[in-house]
């Protein structure tokens, strides 16, 4: 613990709403994996991912809220509104793909979207582990042991997406090719954001212990 922490009480609502905010990842993610391999796609679904990202936008408000009403901070104030904005848009790329499928009729999921619907649960859920390394940095192997487990995983998308792009621009129709091409990349964004969540969360963690 550093002097700044002995010396200045710390509030610890904002790690309090980090990791509400990462355990909606969790469900969301859930909720995506269940989404996509449900064949047909349950209206209800959709409707309790909008739930979700409304919900994540009311937790995302109220770090704002109460950053603005806060003078001493655990965290720097760029750093936890930096932090905020990128978790919240994981959950916006999660509902985003969702959304962009029902817009493009695309009725049924593929197995590139169940491999990333899956890489994607996977990397909330290593983003909720270091979320909540965040109230103790001294537990700083943890949290990297969490880092660079969720780079791979976004390794594991990058290369998904390749694939999946390579083999799409074999074929002869063209809408078909910019439905997929869309939503494939909207799931692997939601694996970008989690990696920034991660470098985030890595740079506090330098900075601080």
């Amino acid at each position: 613990m550093g002097l700044r922490e002995v010396l200045i009480p710390q509030d610890q609502v904002f790690f309090d709403l980090f990791e509400e905010m990462a355990d909606i990842l969790v469900t969301a993610a859930d909720l995506l994996v269940r989404f996509m391999e449900s064949g047909a796609h349950p209206p209800e679904c959709s409707q309790e991912m909008k739930d979700l990202e409304h919900a994540g936008d009311t937790v995302t408000h109220r770090i704002y809220n109460h950053l603005n009403r806060t003078f001493i901070t655990p965290l720097e104030p760029e750093e936890i509104s930096h932090l905020a904005s990128v978790l919240d848009d994981v959950l916006d790329c999660i509902e985003g793909s969702i959304q962009m499928m029902r817009v493009y009729g695309v009725d049924e999921a593929d197995d590139v979207m169940r491999q990333l619907a899956k890489l994607i649960r996977l990397s909330t859920v290593e983003v909720q582990g270091a979320t909540r390394g965040l109230r103790k940095l001294s537990n700083g192997k943890q949290i990297a042991e969490r880092v660079i487990e969720i780079n791979r995983i976004e390794n594991l998308a990058d290369d998904v997406l390749g694939h999946a792009l390579s083999d799409l621009f074999k074929t002869n129709d063209p809408v078909r090719i910019l439905k997929l091409k869309d939503v494939y990349s909207e799931l692997e964004r939601a694996t970008d954001r989690c990696e920034m969540v991660a470098n985030i969360i890595s740079d506090i963690v330098i900075r601080h212990s």
